[in-house]
């Protein structure tokens, strides 16, 4: 009995984060895109994007902080190597989200000859931020090398993920704008798709170049041919976006949402082949799951926490998208 638990316990917790670290992919992820696609539009229409995500972006990143909580209390062997990997890029990380908070209160009272400077940091922050987190998967994925491979690989990650984040930015856009703003985003999304869709083929056949332990998970039989339905959706999503970014009266007839849903597909089957890949590592080739985790004593009380806070996590970002959910409009502000 003590054995199925120890060995089970560490397995939920890896679970727990790495579905919090999903959603804070994909939820923060949105208005990260938002945020780096600000610059190509006019005042009024930032003025927009900006109230799209308003109510959101900050309870987004709840995720992250549940992610991360429970990389320290349960698997703190594990966060002392990541952390310690990882010190500068989370550095600039929340650099970059502390540049975003900060811009986003004070452009709502700002003069008009300032507001525009609010404006670049925030775009600046969602930027700087994504860069970062590209760089900290990248890392990750090598198991930390810093080698010119491992450093190539992960900016290749770091150039690759405002790509695929921009798109995100665009099909929360499209669901949440209508009008010339809509109409807009779907060209910003033509722009980015296939840059997205090129650097996302290319770290794919890169990954398990630069990890040996990648490519012993997938290029043997007959695991292969098992695998193979994750990047053959992964190119129907593309193509599925392709096709709604091109044709306008699709956009216009509500279908825009296919964008944001068929992006979310590729991130979640990126993630649980990623996930698969590194299985049953927390660090890359260095610990495992049960090897960095705490005690099953301890994980049994941290349970008990993260039972009741995950549910109300849940609960209330559901609650808070039933809300605010419809079509954003112009922001305006009192005196």
């Amino acid at each position: 009995m003590d054995f199925n638990l120890s060995h089970a316990l560490p397995l939920v917790f890896m679970a727990v984060m790495g579905l919090a670290l999903l959603a804070y992919v994909i939820l923060d992820g949105y208005d990260l895109g938002v945020g780096i696609l600000l610059p190509f539009a006019t005042d009024a229409e930032k003025d927009v994007m900006v109230s799209s995500i308003g109510p959101f972006w900050d309870a987004n990143e709840t995720w992250l902080v549940l992610g991360v909580g429970v990389l320290l209390v349960c698997f703190p062997m594990a966060h002392g190597i990541v952390l310690t990997a990882l010190y500068l890029p989370v550095a600039v990380m929340l650099l970059g989200l502390t540049l975003r908070g900060v811009a986003f209160d004070f452009r709502v009272k700002a003069r008009d000859a300032h507001k525009a400077t609010w404006n670049r940091l925030f775009a600046g922050g969602s930027l700087l931020t994504t860069l970062a987190q590209g760089w900290m998967l990248g890392a990750y994925v090598t198991g930390f090398q810093n080698d010119a491979w491992g450093l190539l690989f992960s900016a290749g990650i770091a150039l690759t993920l405002p790509a695929a984040y921009a798109m995100l930015g665009v099909g929360w856009l499209l669901m949440k704008t209508d009008g010339e703003l809509q109409r807009k985003a779907a060209r910003w999304g033509q722009g980015v798709l296939w840059p997205m869709g090129f650097a996302l083929v290319g770290i794919s056949l890169a990954t398990p170049l630069v990890s040996p332990t990648v490519f012993a998970k997938w290029f043997v039989l007959p695991q292969l041919f098992a695998l193979l339905p994750i990047p053959l959706a992964c190119v129907a999503a593309f193509f599925a976006i392709r096709h709604v970014l091109s044709t306008q009266r699709v956009v216009a007839a509500g279908y825009g949402w296919v964008v944001f849903a068929a992006t979310v597909v590729i991130f979640v089957l990126a993630f649980f082949g990623l996930a698969y890949s590194l299985y049953p590592y927390i660090v890359v080739d260095r610990l495992t799951v049960w090897q960095a985790a705490s005690a099953p004593e301890s994980l049994v009380v941290i349970g008990i926490g993260v039972a009741i806070t995950l549910p109300a996590i849940i609960v209330y970002t559901i609650f808070m998208y039933r809300v605010f959910w419809g079509k954003a409009r112009e922001l305006t502000y009192g005196l």
